[in-house]
């Protein structure tokens, strides 16, 4: 059985999704964007206000199902452009232990939802 894992303090889906699914000791995080769940407007003041804004998200979603950071065994990071990839990464960076970061890969792609710069989605294991 699959429980659905969401919370207020992550923006709310945009579309037929859920914030999370936990199978067993496994969850199964959607992708977030910049969106702030207070406000519902997107924080596009840098690379680096986005990302971690991303990263604020995900925390509340691993949060809400009593997981944090070293939790995560994979992470999947989109963008809409790789000459982002340093300043993105240099964010990205601070949440994980390097010794013990989880598997990773990260794509550019054509269009993210909203038009953002940096979509992230993450796998974590109880």
């Amino acid at each position: 059985m699959k429980e659905i894992i969401t919370t207020t303090k992550a923006p709310q889906p945009i579309g037929p999704y859920n914030q999370a699914v936990l199978k067993g000791d496994t969850l199964y995080t959607s992708g977030q964007i910049a969106i702030n769940p207070e406000s519902g407007e997107l924080v596009l003041d840098s690379i680096e206000a986005e990302t971690k804004q991303v990263m604020k998200n995900m925390k509340e979603v691993l949060a809400a199902a009593n997981m944090n950071f070293e939790n995560v065994v994979k992470t999947s990071i989109f963008i809409s452009d790789m000459n982002n990839f340093s300043k993105i990464n240099e964010v990205y960076g601070q949440y994980f232990n390097e010794d013990t970061a989880p598997a990773r890969e990260t794509v550019e792609v054509a269009n993210l939802p909203k038009f953002v710069n940096v979509e992230i989605s993450m796998i974590a294991i109880r």
